[in-house]
């Protein structure tokens, strides 16, 4: 059997849609199968902002917000869109440890100041801070929505076919090296030469049965919007925040509503469940401990959500990244909420296993490791 592709990956997420885009613009024949239509929110895609930041505790990590961003750029000259909102990033929390984070980022080279609480709060006011402050200015938002948009139409525009609405029901290896073969809801199949698995909450459904993963845990999580008091907060940084909760906020783009409300949500809170039985409801406990959060540290927004969202985290024990390939299969799980800021290095990393050429993923990321 011939295949109609040399890749085909399953999920057009930020991870599918990036693995897409690099390939096609590696010159390879591409099918990109999304089970649900464009630009829909039950997975981890949807939105019109997640943070982008250089700053983390592990110098890989460091390295490879630096090379995501630079992808990042080439994607919005090749798109012609706009996509990152560079306002700079404050970490603080002694959960956060600012000060450890501070010395990987010297190592790195990436430029950083410490700030004490009160120089902080002076310099972004509505803010409230305790212990030291790390400032660095490489952070800021990605447009999750637009960006999906952006790797796919430049994936078409390259040759790639896109299937909305295509479930895919079984990914059956062939004899040899002859790939695989995919088996999809309305009858239809797809064989390729490999299959790039980015399919988010849904991975294991579609390839457990085929490769020994790891524990993986799907958790529903939960994000709130909050409006501003004035127009100092449209100033505010990204910001992680890990003290009594662990807290993330960033401005909200199109989701903040035309006064850009901010969104604030806890990176490890969310209730255990599937792809296919999450119910999408708010917890009503995390709208009160966030808004308490607000009514404490960020004072300079109204402690009132007015908008507020459900998004899966499909998370490792460790938090690290899943990519390797097994046989013809390569599987894409650069998850644990944290994922979305490398989306077009890791586009380059699976089109390498699936290629065996470019640069590729670290050994860490592997199954052997993970298991």
């Amino acid at each position: 059997m011939t295949p109609e592709a040399d890749l085909a990956v399953v999920g057009a997420g930020l991870m599918g849609a990036a693995t897409a885009w690099a390939a096609t613009r590696r010159g390879l024949d591409v099918v990109l199968l999304e089970q649900f239509a464009p630009g829909h929110d039950r997975g981890s895609s949807h939105g019109s902002a997640r943070i982008v930041r250089r700053a983390y505790a592990d110098p890989l990590h460091v390295r490879m917000t630096g090379e995501a961003l630079s992808l990042w750029r080439e994607l919005e000259a090749d798109a012609h869109v706009s996509l990152l909102r560079m306002t700079g990033g404050l970490d603080h929390g002694a959960g956060r440890d600012p000060e450890g984070i501070a010395a990987v980022l010297a190592r790195c080279k990436v430029p950083h100041d410490l700030l004490s609480a009160s120089e902080a709060a002076h310099r972004w006011p509505g803010l409230r801070f305790a212990g030291p402050v790390l400032h660095h200015e490489e952070a800021g938002t990605v447009d999750a929505a637009r960006a999906v948009d952006a790797f796919v139409r430049r994936a078409e525009g390259r040759g790639a076919v896109v299937r909305y609405g295509a479930q895919v029901r079984r990914i059956v290896p062939l004899p040899g090296d002859a790939g695989a073969r995919i088996e999809v809801a309305d009858g239809s199949t797809v064989t390729a030469r490999r299959v790039v698995v980015a399919a988010g909450a849904w991975v294991r459904d579609l390839v457990g049965d085929l490769v020994p993963l790891p524990e993986l845990t799907v958790t529903q999580q939960q994000v709130f919007h909050f409006p501003r008091r004035d127009e100092a907060s449209a100033r505010w940084p990204v910001i992680v925040h890990k003290a009594d909760l662990s807290t993330y906020s960033l401005p909200g783009g199109r989701d903040g509503g035309p006064d850009d409300g901010r969104k604030i949500a806890e990176h490890d809170a969310g209730a255990p469940t599937t792809a296919r039985t999450r119910d999408g409801r708010v917890d009503p406990a995390a709208r009160e401990r966030i808004t308490a959060y607000v009514r404490d540290w960020l004072p300079g927004l109204v402690p009132e959500p007015f908008n507020e969202a459900t998004c899966l985290y499909t998370s490792t024990r460790n938090e690290d990244f899943l990519l390797d390939r097994a046989g013809p299969l390569v599987i894409a799980s650069p998850c644990s909420g944290h994922g979305a800021k490398f989306a077009p290095l890791i586009g380059e990393w699976t089109t390498t296993l699936a290629t065996g050429r470019g640069p590729a993923p670290d050994p860490r990321f592997s199954l052997a490791a993970h298991l």
